[in-house]
């Protein structure tokens, strides 16, 4: 048997609208619901399950591979929503990178979750 990821759980402290910002910037359908979660189903099979907690929250990271047209529409979408988007994970250069000769962004979501989108894998350039 294969291993993949199937689901990790996404701390919040309001599910819907976290996971509803990552479904309108990313393109993709509607959270779904299952139990306490609001479910962010993405292409691969794999969820963001996105949950509300109390107290503080540890800003994570979700990396998200994409295509080239793709990666057009999402950085559209920040945009018109004033998204920053940073070339690094530490937010110190403004813009997108072209690592691996694809494209890459980090951008903060309302909870301060460090998401990313890529056109390549790292180390997959030549």
């Amino acid at each position: 048997m294969a291993v993949e990821l199937n689901h990790t759980i996404v701390s919040t402290h309001d599910k819907h609208a976290e996971a509803r910002f990552v479904t309108d910037v990313l393109g993709l359908p509607e959270p779904g619901s299952f139990g306490p979660f609001a479910v962010v189903e993405l292409d691969n099979g794999a969820s963001l399950d996105f949950m509300d907690v109390e107290g503080d929250i540890a800003p994570q990271h979700y990396a998200f591979l994409i295509s080239e047209g793709e990666f057009d529409a999402i950085a559209a979408r920040l945009r018109e929503r004033g998204v920053d988007t940073w070339a690094d994970p530490g937010h110190r250069s403004a813009g997108f990178n072209t690592n691996d000769g694809g494209r890459g962004l980090y951008f903060d979501s309302p909870e301060g979750h460090n998401l990313e989108v890529l056109t390549r894998p790292y180390g997959s350039g030549s």
